[in-house]
């Protein structure tokens, strides 16, 4: 069917009703027509027909210098020109309006001036919408916390760096995989099923708790992980939204206060035990000594010898449970930890093999601290000495001093056989020690636990990989302000 003739009167009135701003420019500039849409999406008044452009003296996005270069174009008529998400201002409301612009020449009659028409179409909402998910996925990619997004199906569309870094797996290892790629077994069956229960409920549509993940190393992470499902207008589920949050450290800091907890109980119980104690030993010792005058028996008197071990023995270990028991306020001053550590190894120089290489690793500026001079140098001399225990008189020890962040820390790694990994998370702990029966109390690292937590530090013990053991003790770092002048 051939189309009809074009109604002028239509065609006008289209124009005039037309959705899209639309507006003729005549050379070299003259604004000579504007339907209505024009004036409403910009604010300008019709007082703007008839005004030339280039001579609008308040310049927005309608008419930026790029903008008024393509009409100058289009009117010598060379090819259209297009502009996306323009911002311009709409003088009757109180927000930006963004604009699609498009500028196309008019074709020309002889005797008549070149035209260009410019075509504007409203999509502030679709701006506002994509900036509301820009702003969406740079909160996920930023989060500090593991987020995941699958679809209906459970399957992994996107992860975050979070996520990467907590368990251990790239982006491109996830996508595709279901989470369960971290799941622990130690997460019970039920827990997934009253989640998934949950998330299928339309009224309720998200799930919480605390699970056990497993990252790629294999280390357990306990996280609070919450699910949400994303759904559409009409409620089909399109999404999944999981964000988790690690409790790791959490975790460590419920037990470092729990060990703490602990130990203090111990410690009250310790000095009671050992004043109770101290009274019979003395006796004891009293009583060797008196038989040891009265008889000159070699019998008797190897008896007395080996009595009075034995009550040394017991008394070594009364003592070391005063020291542990004891908690004194720390005398603090201010100290340089390279100093302290300097002191430290110096006490004990002579004192231990001289096949051990001690090395020591300092920074070319003091590191301040805080703390007790006493305590601390008891500290690093324990640590020294279980390092020299450690490896039968033979091999390395170094002992480093640095600064890290707002910290100061010292550390102590030696070439020993290391710790058995059965041993390791109680080494802290009081009455428990590695030696041969005899030669350790199973104080020493407790009451140095103890000196550390009063400097308001912590000290913590690890297996250095190719063999041998660290101690690091943390400080907190205490740079003294300068003067005022």
């Amino acid at each position: 069917m051939e189309p009809g003739p074009i109604d002028p009167a239509l065609s006008w009135e289209v124009l005039e009703l037309a959705p899209i701003g639309i507006v003729v420019v005549t050379d070299p500039g003259t604004i000579t027509w504007a339907n209505p849409a024009f004036f409403k999406m910009t604010g300008r008044a019709p007082d703007a027909l008839g005004s030339n452009l280039h001579e609008i003296f308040k310049e927005d996005g309608t008419w930026s210098v790029a903008i008024r270069e393509a009409i100058d174009a289009a009117l010598r008529r060379t090819s259209p020109a297009s502009f996306r998400s323009v911002r311009t201002l709409d003088r009757n409301a109180a927000h930006t309006v963004f604009l699609d612009i498009e500028v196309e020449p008019l074709g020309t009659r002889p005797g008549v001036p070149a035209r260009a028409m410019i075509m504007l179409r409203d999509v502030t909402e679709r701006v506002e919408e994509e900036r509301r998910a820009r702003l969406f996925y740079e909160s996920f990619h930023s989060s500090t916390n593991a987020m995941e997004i699958t679809d209906a199906t459970g399957r992994m569309v996107d992860v975050n760096p979070a996520f990467e870094r907590i368990y251990g797996y790239s982006r491109d290892e996830c996508i595709g995989r279901k989470p369960n790629l971290v799941r622990s077994m130690h997460t019970p069956t039920e827990v997934y099923e009253q989640m998934w229960k949950d998330l299928a409920d339309p009224e309720r549509g998200h799930w919480s708790g605390e699970i056990m993940n497993r990252d790629r190393r294999g280390r357990e992470r306990p996280v609070l992980l919450s699910i949400t499902a994303i759904r559409t207008a009409s409620g089909e589920v399109t999404h999944y939204l999981g964000v988790a949050v690690d409790l790791s450290e959490q975790r460590s800091w419920e037990l470092r206060a729990a060990h703490s907890d602990r130990l203090a109980s111990v410690g009250q119980l310790a000095a009671g035990v050992a004043h109770e104690i101290n009274t019979p030993l003395a006796n004891v010792m009293l009583v060797a000594e008196s038989l040891r005058r009265r008889s000159q028996d070699p019998w008797v008197l190897a008896r007395l010898d080996t009595m009075t071990e034995q009550v040394d023995a017991a008394a070594r270990i009364v003592h070391g449970l005063l020291d542990f028991a004891r908690r004194d306020e720390p005398h603090v001053t201010d100290l340089d930890l390279v100093t302290v550590a300097r002191d430290s190894v110096e006490f004990l120089r002579g004192k231990q093999s001289a096949d051990v290489d001690l090395e020591e690793v300092y920074p070319s500026g003091p590191v301040p601290i805080a703390g007790d001079r006493g305590q601390l140098i008891q500290v690093i001399t324990n640590i020294l000495n279980n390092a020299y225990d450690a490896m039968a008189g033979k091999g390395a020890i170094q002992i480093t001093v640095r600064r890290q962040g707002t910290r100061a820390e010292l550390e102590v790694v030696d070439q020993g056989p290391g710790i058995p990994p059965e041993v390791l998370p109680h080494i802290f702990e009081p009455f428990f020690t590695t030696k041969p029966q005899g030669q350790g109390t199973g104080l020493g690292l407790a009451v140095c636990h103890g000196i550390i937590q009063s400097h308001h530090g912590w000290i913590t013990a690890r297996n250095v990989q190719g063999g041998g053991a660290g101690f690091l003790v943390s400080l907190p770092l205490h740079e003294t302000p300068p003067p005022r002048r």
